[in-house]
Parts: structure tokens; C-alpha cells; sequence
């Protein structure tokens, strides 16, 4: 495998909104994060990812945009962002920004357009078609927030736009060589800024399936997931292919992938030597415990769930390119509070689901918060609390299902993305030293005991053990092993252990017992030096290791 800057880097993904505010207004923004780029140097990170603040109205938080060449006055200007990138770099830190090109804003100049005139050269830019009251819709395509991906096309009711996600982003239509220019040409300005890279957003659904058909019904809305669609859509390398040539690779810039239903004929294409992307995130766990009939629905995670995931991944791309490992991300709810227990939870058991993830081959992304350990909201009284546009369809769909109100509000409690997108919990001061003023988004009433001026001041919180784990990772002594070592999984046939062996000019093995209960394991080769552990007592002899309830130990042999 040909070695790439980025190889052994540490990610850290920043949701602006919600990490630091500067200006007293309760919304997170760039100079905030101009305040803490010291802090993210002392704690080991090298790529900063920014999740969007281009000029946006918010109907998705900025992931629908309506100016690619402008920051959205919310978050400050294009001078602070300017100097956020300068002073990243005096620093080793890169930035890296979010990439949203299946869709943009209805407020986009291209959008007015194109409702302007829908059969000018704007109208292509998007999918639009004509549709008379009563006809069959083009498709029973289900945008991922609910209801038909079909809207009335401002001003014309005589013809329909596609969205796959919230009303207020329309489709580009991917196919227009025109649209395709445009959007090159905006990746390499920010490129010729000086960024480091891009994380590409929701890129596999760039290519349709076309004509526009229908699918199997999969809910009493009579519509079909539009995920179904994605599966039978092929020829997205055509694009993917281009905009790499075009863009990524003048730069040798660091590309991360949205990517989901990817084949496994297609994987060197998306992130082998030469490929479209330089790494694409693992979510073999994200829909863990999903079943056909929704979130309010989903099952348990369980350890045996969780390593087979993960342990599958990363074989699966063994010799053929780099993962991105995450546990949570803006998306996701906070990942501690997803696959732990609830019961279990603690700093033993949140440290050892940080050493599983940190360690696997890949570049690890730690998304803010939690490096201190932030987990989900522990009470949700109402709707009216949150504010994410996905809960709407998440609630509804529990009620449909016969739950009671507060039962569908402890779906959201689990699943909702207001979860990670809660405040940053600086301290125990008001409002968790994220602002002096009530933020955009209620603070998780943990913020007394869960914040970081504690941790930083406690050697053995789950903070200093991220900062263990990121040194670990890039010590001399370990540093090409973690990031270029063979990756063989181990003892797959005992319950509740996730064990890995890492081997280059060394042998490390990491070993974790998932669960609350004691278990003894057989040692296939003494130890040799525990290199990092979350235990204060660690028992073993030649022959057998006792690992008590989440112990992680991290040893070479």
C-alpha cells in the first residue's frame, strides 16, 4: 500500500453550531473554534473536520446550502475562517471541510432559477418533471425524513422536483456535465484556500436509478425506502472517477466518504490505490439492532453484534484501502449510550469501547464530546425540546406503531441526533461554558459531572485516556504497527471478548471483556509489556489472563 500523509492522523470531527460560542448569540461558531484549536493540539488531533457553515437557512443544520462560496453570518465570516485555517496549520491541524453535492438549498440561486424558468439551464440542474393533479407520482421513492421525495415546484403546479432528503433540498441532477463543472470548479476554490480535504456527504445518492420506478411497498404509507432505489442503482464511478481526477487528486487532498451499499467488487475503486476517495467511513455498526419496522423497534446491541460487525468490516477491506473508524458522529446518537448498556455504563466500560475502536486499523475520528465522554439526553419531556427535522418522522412512526407518547419520546431519547448535537460541556459554569447565554439547543443536564475542566484535572478520567490512546497510536515504538500492522481477529468463539491482534516488527494484542461478568482467557503467548490498560490491577501468568467486567489491556507479546 502506497503511505499517505494522512495515514496516521487523528480525525476530530467539530459540529460548529454546538462547540464553542464567542460572541455570547447561544450558536456555536468559528472564532469559538479558534479559541480551542490549543486544546485540540494538546489533546493529539491533526485533521479538524467542520461539519457545513456555508450560508444556509438551517432546515437540515447548514446541510442544505444555499451558498457554497460564503459562510452563513450565524457562524462568522470568510476572514475567520481564513484565520481558522492559518492557525490550524501553525498548529499541524488541518482543515477539513463538509462536502453537500447531491443536494443544495431551495434558497440556492441555482433553485430560484430553475423555478424561474423549469426549462432553461438551471432546470436541469435539478430533477424536475412535469405532473398533473391526479396522475400517479414519477415514483413512491420515501425521502429519509418521511413522505413522498416528490414537492410541487414553487410557482408551477403542473410539475414536481425530487428530494431525497427535506423538502428544502432539491436534488442536482448529476447527470448535467454543466452541474458537474460548477461543482468542481467550487471544490478546487476551497481546495486553492488551502484546506486539507473534504468529508463528502450522502454520495452514493448521486446516481438514480433511471427511468423513475416504483418499488416494493415496505410501510402502510404506501411508499418505498429510497434505499431500495440506491441498491439497483449502478455506473456512480463514472462520476465519482471524474471528480477525483478533477479535484482530490491534484491536490492530494484528504477525501473521507459518505458511503453506504457500496459492492465489494466496487471497494478498491472507492478507496484502493488511485480510488475515488482517500478513506470512507466504517458504519457496519450504524444499523445495528434495525429491523424492517423502524427505530422505535430496534434491538439491544450486544458485544457478540458489535465485534462481528466491525471484525467483518475490516477484513472485508484487508489490502485494498483505509476505513475511517467512528463510534458517534452529528448523525448518530452518542455512541457510549449505544453500545453499552445502560447498567454498565461508566468510565471503565466508555474506556474500553474508546481502546476497541481506536486501535483497528484505519484513522480514528473522534466526534466532539466525546472525548470526555458525553452520552445520550437522559430525559426528553417533549418535541418542543429538540430540534433535529428527523424526530418529527421518528415520533410519528412510534405512535403509528401503537406506543404511548412517552414511550415514543424514549425512542428519541435513544436515537434522536439532537443527542450529539447538544452543547459542549466545557465545565460545570452555566450553560457548560459552551456560551454566556441559553444555547440554540438545551445543554445535557450531566454537564455538573460530565465536562471537561474536570476530566483534564483527573489522570485517570476517560479524557486522559483518549489523550493515552492518540499518543499510543502515534509513538515511535507502536506507531507503524497501529497504522500499518496485519489485523487478525481472535478468540471469535468466546462470548462477550472483542480481541485483535495487531503485528508488524511487534505483536500486540488487544483484549476487552464486553460485559459486566469475570471471565478467564487463554494466552496463546506470554506477555511481554502491557502497554496501555484502563485497569488499576491487571492479573495474568504465562498461561491465562483474568479480565474483569470492561477491562481493556493493550499488551505486546
Amino acid at each position: 500500500m502506497e503511505r499517505k500523509w494522512w495515514h496516521n492522523k487523528t480525525a476530530y470531527q467539530i459540529y460548529p453550531k454546538s462547540f464553542m460560542d464567542s460572541n455570547g448569540d447561544g450558536i456555536g461558531d468559528i472564532k469559538g473554534i479558534i479559541s480551542k484549536l490549543d486544546y485540540l493540539k494538546n489533546l493529539g488531533i491533526d485533521i479538524l473536520w467542520l461539519s457545513p457553515i456555508y450560508k444556509s437557512p438551517l432546515a437540515d443544520q447548514g446541510y442544505d446550502i444555499s451558498d457554497y462560496y460564503d459562510i452563513d453570518p450565524r457562524f462568522g465570516t470568510m476572514e475567520d475562517l481564513d484565520e481558522l485555517i492559518a492557525k490550524g496549520k501553525e498548529r499541524g491541524i488541518g482543515i477539513v471541510m463538509d462536502l453537500v453535492v447531491n443536494h443544495c438549498s431551495d434558497e440556492h440561486e441555482w433553485f430560484k432559477k430553475a423555478c424561474e424558468d423549469p426549462d432553461g439551464p438551471y432546470g436541469q440542474f435539478f430533477y424536475i418533471v412535469d405532473h398533473k393533479e391526479g396522475q400517479p407520482l414519477p415514483c413512491n421513492w420515501r425521502s429519509y425524513f418521511g413522505g413522498s421525495c416528490w414537492e410541487k415546484l414553487p410557482g408551477h403546479d403542473d410539475k414536481l422536483y425530487l428530494h431525497s432528503f427535506h423538502k428544502k433540498q432539491p436534488d442536482l441532477n448529476w447527470e448535467n456535465p454543466i452541474l458537474r463543472k460548477e461543482i468542481y470548479k467550487m471544490i478546487n476554490w476551497w481546495l486553492d484556500k488551502g484546506i486539507a480535504g473534504f468529508r463528502i456527504d450522502a454520495i452514493i445518492n448521486i446516481k438514480k436509478k433511471l427511468p423513475f420506478s416504483d418499488y416494493p411497498v415496505d410501510r402502510e404509507d404506501g411508499l418505498s425506502s429510497i434505499e431500495n432505489m440506491l441498491k439497483d442503482a449502478t455506473g456512480i464511478g463514472e462520476f465519482l472517477g471524474e471528480m477525483a481526477r478533477e479535484t482530490f487528486h491534484k491536490y492530494d487532498a484528504f477525501s473521507v466518504g459518505e458511503v453506504f451499499n457500496e459492492k465489494d467488487s466496487e471497494l478498491p475503486l472507492f478507496i484502493g490505490e488511485g480510488g475515488y476517495f482517500s478513506s470512507m467511513f466504517d458504519f457496519s455498526t450504524t444499523n445495528l439492532g434495525l429491523g424492517s419496522e423502524g427505530w422505535y423497534a430496534a434491538k439491544e446491541i450486544t458485544a457478540n453484534d458489535y465485534r462481528d460487525a466491525i471484525f467483518a468490516a475490516h477484513k472485508r477491506i484487508e489490502g485494498i484501502g483505509y476505513l475511517s473508524n467512528i463510534i458517534e458522529n452529528h448523525d448518530e446518537p452518542r455512541g457510549v449510550s449505544r453500545y453499552i448498556k445502560a447498567e454498565d455504563l461508566s468510565d471503565h466500560s466508555k474506556k474500553a469501547l474508546a481502546g476497541i475502536y481506536f486501535l483497528l486499523p484505519g484513522i480514528p475520528f473522534i466526534y466532539q464530546g466525546q472525548e470526555i465522554g458525553m452520552e445520550n439526553l437522559s430525559k426528553i419531556e417533549s418535541l418542543d425540546q429538540l430540534d433535529d427535522c428527523a424526530n418529527t418522522q421518528l415520533y410519528n412512526n412510534a405512535i403509528d406503531a401503537g406506543l404511548t407518547e412517552k414511550d415514543a419520546l424514549n425512542v428519541l431519547k435513544k436515537h434522536s441526533r439532537d443527542n450529539a448535537r447538544t452543547p459542549f460541556q466545557w465545565s460545570a459554569e452555566q450553560y457548560a461554558g459552551f456560551s454566556n447565554t441559553e444555547p440554540w439547543l438545551l445543554v445535557n443536564p450531566n454537564y455538573k459531572t460530565i465536562n471537561l475542566e474536570s476530566q483534564k484535572k483527573d489522570s485517570d478520567s476517560v479524557f486522559n485516556f483518549y489523550k493515552d490512546l492518540i499518543a499510543l497510536r502515534k509513538d515511535p515504538k507502536y506507531s507503524d504497527i497501529f497504522v500499518y500492522g496485519e489485523f487478525t481477529p481472535m478468540h471469535t468463539d468466546i462470548d462477550n471478548l472483542i480481541c485483535y491482534k495487531r503485528t508488524g516488527d511487534k505483536t500486540i494484542i488487544v483484549y476487552v471483556n464486553y460485559q459486566s461478568k469475570d471471565i478467564d482467557v487463554k494466552l496463546d503467548s506470554p506477555i511481554k509489556d502491557v502497554i496501555l490498560s484502563n485497569c488499576d490491577v491487571i492479573s495474568y501468568n504465562s498461561n491465562i489472563l483474568h479480565l474483569h467486567g470492561y477491562d481493556l489491556i493493550v499488551c505486546e507479546i
